[in-house]
């Protein structure tokens, strides 16, 4: 390197080191501001709530209108995030449940959406989630409701059908499978452990590489993955969290049959949200089983002109052939257009229940 290079290199990093004094300094004033709202909503209210998801979905669209390069929208938000994340830890951590063990996609999920300053739950099951959250014993619970590829989470529609809580946020996370294990080639594997959602992702992957490996589909895929280093012979598919968890190598990446396979995941707590600019409600109802009932059910969204994104059906199990409709609609509940459409709705239905509107995702 010459002496030019080296002078041109010093200069610059000592400007760097001169931006990270000013934005370490601009970090500490963010987080003495955070306290002074700490402060300022204890004294109104010993019981008060500190996060706010319609505040930081706002603040992450913010972000990402303002910023001009050259970091993405999307990197530049996540690190946004984690200072959210941070200041709010000072303010009170908060406690989120999420479908477990350790390692899953459901927890990547709720660090992405609350950041890696909170603490996180892992629980067996997703009822076990809705437990937690409605005796509250967490703040919030993250779990699984529907993948791009292989379609809803069914036990996670049906455990609204008798909670209160509410969904307080959406989180969709681009789903990256590997096949892990201890080094060692393809051939001399005989068994594969994983979700069964994740087996079915990686359907075709596995009928080209492995047609004659057995298949078992167990709880998660990070249970998965703690079989896999226990068992020989045998592999896992999961993310490469679960690989660093368990000491495994990556023996093939990105094995998921769709390049664009998502998982979108909900925020459930006990608390409603306010609207943010930008947000989805979602409701539960049943009608009448008879001719044109659910054309007339759903009119009021159309002649409002609220748009629906997605519609599911469920058995409702108060008797054989009658089903609840999950419906996911555009806007927030406390917006008139749809307070009017969904006050007609609830007139019309013979069940209806609000299962929340919150943020649409930003991340």
């Amino acid at each position: 390197m010459s002496e030019s290079e080296a002078q041109q290199l010093a200069r610059i990093r000592k400007r760097i080191d001169a931006l990270d004094e000013k934005i370490h300094a601009l970090l500490n004033q963010r987080a003495e501001a955070a306290m002074e709202v700490a402060r300022i909503k204890l004294e109104a209210d010993p019981n008060a709530v500190f996060y706010r998801p319609e505040r930081e979905a706002e603040v992450l669209r913010k972000v990402k209108a303002r910023n001009q390069g050259p970091m993405p929208d999307e990197e530049v938000a996540r690190l946004f995030r984690e200072i959210m994340s941070a200041c709010l830890a000072l303010e009170r951590p908060l406690e989120v449940a999420y479908l477990g063990p350790e390692g899953t996609f459901t927890q990547a999920a709720a660090q992405k959406h609350f950041g890696h300053s909170v603490r996180t739950l892992p629980l067996g099951s997703i009822s076990d989630v809705f437990q937690e959250v409605e005796s509250e014993k967490a703040d919030y619970g993250v779990v699984p409701v529907e993948n791009s590829s292989e379609g809803v989470i069914n036990h996670t529609l049906d455990m609204f059908l008798a909670s209160p809580l509410q969904i307080c946020g959406e989180v969709s996370l681009r789903i990256h499978h590997n096949l892990l294990g201890k080094a060692q080639p393809l051939e001399s594997i005989r068994t594969v452990f994983s979700h069964q959602q994740s087996l079915a992702q990686c359907r075709n992957w596995l009928d080209r590489h492995l047609p004659f490996v057995e298949r078992i589909a167990v709880g998660s895929n990070a249970e998965a993955a703690r079989l896999a280093a226990e068992t020989e012979g045998a592999a896992a598919i999961a993310g490469r969290a679960a690989a660093e968890l368990y000491d495994l190598d990556v023996l093939a990446a990105n094995i998921e049959d769709e390049p664009d396979n998502t998982t979108r995941f909900l925020v459930i707590g006990r608390h409603g949200t306010s609207p943010s600019g930008d947000d989805k409600t979602s409701i539960m109802v049943s009608t009448r089983n008879e001719s044109g009932a659910l054309y007339h059910l759903l009119r009021p969204l159309a002649e409002n002109g609220i748009s629906m994104t997605r519609i599911e059906s469920r058995p409702s199990r108060r008797g054989n052939w009658d089903y609840v409709f999950f419906i996911d609609l555009l806007g927030h509940r406390e917006d008139p257009g749809v307070g009017k459409a969904l006050a007609e709705l609830r007139s019309l239905a013979a069940l209806y229940k609000e299962l929340g509107s919150y943020p649409r995702a930003v991340l």
